[in-house]
């Protein structure tokens, strides 16, 4: 079956399950298992247990959304102890799809403002989540040092180069943190493309669309040998390989259509 962009407006039978069943089940969901975590934090100084609290949550979250996950490449998470893993960033709903599929425990570097937010920054700081500042190049730069340190220590990182989710479902240009981490602590990037979660959840919505939503894993890149300087080079085959495994595990994409186009047929 073709894939389609979500219909504008949604037709109503979504957004009453969104409203009435969904959103509230997740924001729950997530409390739960936030506060959970927040209490394994206590004791749990290795972060293991926070992290599997973690993969039950996104599991929980995806199922709830509706969406059917289908993993490719799988085989590639598990060629390196330690790597640099980079997806780009569609949606809200990447970070719930990311933690349910990688099967070790990681870290995952975010924008420094969300250390700002209550219940959200709290469990960022305490499950070790490592904050970017993006204010200013020399800023990011002396930020990755904390990436850079938990790579060398043997704990694989996970980034968007991106930044921030697409708002038309188009990949935005790659900022160079993921490839500044992998030259600089000699470890491969792993690229990985996410296929059906801005339809799943677009920026500027909150109702869930839901499908096949795809997480396609290449091959890593090997970064033996590579020096600072050739940092654009390996952003730019990061992004090449991404967009790449984006374009073989999406199926042709049809025409935005309306609610009414979905009223007066019945077999889209």
């Amino acid at each position: 079956m073709n894939r389609r962009r979500p219909p504008d407006p949604l037709p109503l039978f979504y957004r009453w399950r969104t409203n009435v069943l969904q959103a509230p089940l997740f924001f729950l969901y997530t409390g739960i298992c936030g506060s959970f975590s927040l209490l394994a934090s206590l004791w749990d100084k290795s972060g293991r247990l926070q992290h599997r609290i973690a993969q039950i949550w996104a599991r929980g979250c995806v199922k709830i959304s509706g969406a059917r996950l289908i993993v490719r490449g799988a085989e590639n998470l598990r060629k390196h102890p330690v790597a640099v893993y980079a997806a780009n960033h569609t949606s809200y709903m990447d970070t719930p799809v990311i933690f349910s599929t990688l099967p070790f425990q990681f870290r995952i570097l975010a924008k420094k403002e969300l250390w700002t937010m209550p219940f959200i920054g709290w469990h960022l700081n305490r499950s070790g989540q490592i904050p970017v500042d993006t204010i200013s190049p020399n800023a990011t730069v002396s930020s990755l040092g904390a990436g850079v340190r938990a790579l060398r220590a043997g704990m694989p990182l996970f980034v968007f180069p991106e930044g921030s989710r697409t708002p038309d479902g188009n990949m935005q240009p790659f900022l160079a943190g993921a490839a500044f981490l992998a030259i600089r602590s000699q470890v491969p990037i792993i690229p990985i493309a996410l296929s059906g979660v801005y339809d799943l959840l677009p920026m500027h919505t909150r109702h869930f669309y839901p499908g096949r939503i795809t997480m396609s894993v290449g091959e890593p890149i090997s970064t033996t040998g590579m020096n600072i300087r050739q940092t654009d080079e390996l952003n730019t085959r990061l992004r090449q390989d991404i967009e790449q495994l984006r374009s073989d595990s999406a199926p042709p994409l049809q025409p935005q259509s309306s609610s009414a186009d979905l009223l007066h047929n019945p077999n889209s």
